[in-house]
This record gives C-alpha cells, sequence and structure tokens, in this order.
C-alpha cells in the first residue's frame, strides 16, 4: 500500500511544471488557431475531460465506481440556467450552482457510500436515473426533454459575451485550469494519501484509526462540485442544460474516458477524453457504429491490457527512469573494479 501511495505522489510532483505551463497554453491558444471547428474540439474536451477527472477522484482515487455521477454534472447545468433565468449574474449563478450540488451531493452520499462495490455503483446509477425523469417531469421548472435554452445568452463577464467565439472558450479555459490546480491540490494533500490509502486497503485504514466513511463521504462530495463545474461550463459550449446530462450514458462516457486515458495518471481522463472524442467522431464518419467500435476497444483494454495508454506510457518512463538511475549508480562501482585490476 505504501509502495503504491508514495509512487503516487512521485507522479504528482512530476506534474508541476505542466500544471504551470497549462493556462498560458491553452490561454494561447486561439492565437495559435482560428480554425473554429478545432477551437470547439478543445473546449469539448476540457469541458467533459473535466468531468471525466471529477469522476476519476472516484474510481482512481478512492476506488469507487460510479454509474450516476452524471447526476452533479446536469444538477450544476440546470442550476446554472435556473440562476441566469432569475438575473442572477454569471459568477454568482456558477458559485450558486455548485454549492447546491454539494448539497446535493451530501445527502446522496450519506447513504450511497455506506454500500460496496457492485451496490453502490448500482445506487447511484437509479439515483441518477430518478433525477432524469424529475428533470422530464417537472416540464414547467426545467422545460421537460426540451431543457433550459435561451439563458445562456445571457452569461456576460466585463461585458464579454461567453455564450460563444474566443470569449467564451478563454472563460472555459480559466475555469478548466482553476479547477484542475484546486483538483491537484485534493489528490497532493494529506486528504488525497488518505484516499489511496483507503482505495488499497480499506480495512487496514479502519484499523489505523482512519474514518472511512467520511473519507469517502468527502471524496463523493469534492468530486460532485468538479463535476458541477464541468455542467455549468457545457451549458456554455451546447447552449443550455438538457435531460441527457443526467443520463446514463453520460457518466458511461466518463468511463470510458477513464478506461482510454488511464485511472492512476492525473490527466490520464483528460487524454481519455481526446481519446473518446476522435475515435467518435472517425467511428462515425468512417464506418457509423460507433458504438461498436467503443465496446471492442473497451473490452481490449478490459480484458487484455487493464490498463490505460497513458498509464502504460506512464509506466514504461517510471522503468526507463529507474534503469537509468540504477545504471548510473552502478557505473562507477564498474569503473573503479576496472581500475584496481
Amino acid at each position: 500500500m505504501m509502495t503504491t501511495t508514495s509512487s503516487s505522489s512521485a507522479s504528482a510532483s512530476r506534474l508541476q511544471p505542466a500544471l504551470h505551463l497549462l493556462p498560458l497554453l491553452l490561454l494561447a491558444v486561439p492565437w495559435f488557431t482560428t480554425a473554429g471547428g478545432m477551437l470547439d474540439l478543445i473546449t469539448f474536451v476540457l469541458v467533459y475531460g473535466l468531468f471525466a477527472m471529477s469522476l476519476n477522484l472516484l474510481v482512481g482515487y478512492t476506488g469507487l465506481v460510479s454509474f450516476g455521477h452524471a447526476m452533479f454534472f446536469a444538477f450544476g447545468a440546470y442550476g446554472f440556467c435556473l440562476a441566469l433565468q432569475a438575473g442572477w449574474g454569471t459568477l454568482p449563478a456558477l458559485l450558486a450552482a455548485v454549492s447546491a450540488t454539494g448539497l446535493l451531493a451530501c445527502l446522496v452520499g450519506a447513504v450511497c457510500v455506506r454500500l460496496h462495490e457492485t451496490h453502490f455503483s448500482f445506487i447511484t446509477l437509479a439515483m441518477a436515473m430518478l433525477l432524469y425523469n424529475m428533470i422530464e417531469i417537472w416540464a414547467p421548472l426545467t422545460g421537460g426533454d426540451q431543457g433550459l435554452t435561451g439563458m445562456v445568452r445571457q452569461a456576460t463577464l466585463f461585458g464579454a459575451n461567453l455564450s460563444a467565439g474566443v470569449a467564451r472558450y478563454q472563460f472555459i479555459a480559466a475555469v478548466f485550469c482553476a479547477s484542475v490546480f484546486a483538483m491537484y491540490a485534493v489528490v497532493c494533500s494529506s486528504f488525497g494519501t488518505t484516499l489511496r490509502m483507503v482505495r488499497d486497503n480499506e480495512p487496514r485504514c479502519g484499523y489505523l484509526g482512519v474514518n472511512v466513511y467520511l473519507t469517502k463521504l468527502a471524496a463523493f462530495v469534492v468530486s460532485a462540485l468538479f463535476a458541477a463545474v464541468a455542467g455549468v461550463l457545457a451549458t456554455l459550449l451546447v447552449s443550455g442544460a438538457y435531460p441527457t446530462m443526467a443520463f446514463w450514458s453520460t457518466s458511461g462516457d466518463a468511463i470510458f474516458a477513464i478506461l482510454l486515458g488511464g485511472s492512476r495518471v492525473f490527466y490520464g481522463p483528460l487524454a481519455g477524453a481526446l481519446l473518446l472524442r476522435l475515435l467518435t467522431d472517425g467511428t462515425v464518419r468512417y464506418t457509423g457504429n460507433t458504438s461498436l467500435v467503443l465496446g471492442v476497444l473497451i473490452l481490449a483494454i478490459v480484458l487484455l491490457v487493464r490498463k490505460g495508454p497513458v498509464d502504460l506510457l506512464a509506466e514504461r518512463w517510471q522503468a526507463r527512469k529507474a534503469r537509468r538511475s540504477a545504471h548510473s549508480r552502478h557505473a562507477p562501482s564498474a569503473v573503479v573494479l576496472k581500475e584496481a585490476s
């Protein structure tokens, strides 16, 4: 357990230079590309990559596989649109939506995290489908199957309209970077270490005095907060909040992104979201059967590789560094022996 935890901390520490460069790279994108399609692709990956990374706080760092994470994604999206509809500004609406989602996560998590493995996964799925049906039924409030549209055009910040164009991208990129920094701080904190301990050996954590229930509940709530932020950003991307945001397939896409990218590397789900989007677009264009191709690919990863490509690359990189380090340690000894002979 300690080896896994220490290696995770070491890999996280190597991400610091990338984290420092991330805001500059993302905010500079509009100056390097004028293609609207490319900007839309990057925006999509940032939004759904953040959603997948939020779920990975449960899957990769805590060992809890949630099939209902989309409920928080959708709740944040609808909360943001309703706040805009009530005349709130963009930032107050964002904070209100995320705070309300945190309260929902406390209530849902208090029940769900008492369960284990399959039971936990399916109770979260049931909760998400309950929210999905409530959205469909409460049409006067939620717009029913048509969703809430039009309010996003009211989203402005410092006079800039955030519903389209470069201003929308820059706002999404800025919020994404802030969220990634916050998530990185969580992962590298003592709380993040405790999460990995619970993931690796839950009974032993209980023997050591760790309150496993509260630790899981805290992880559940924190992951929901980041999912709500992603939901708010998604409303700017798709110009509204829609019932499909709470549907089980939205959670499934995040799980696919984690499988494709890897769960033990911080940026793995983000890379997985990019791969998933490229695979989806490619299969739609050339085969027309996205579900079949993705299904075969996921089966191959689960049954044969059992790790995402980013996980494998990280492991090979660490093994290569270890071999170089071992070689450098033994090299002086070999020289001394040769001179002595």
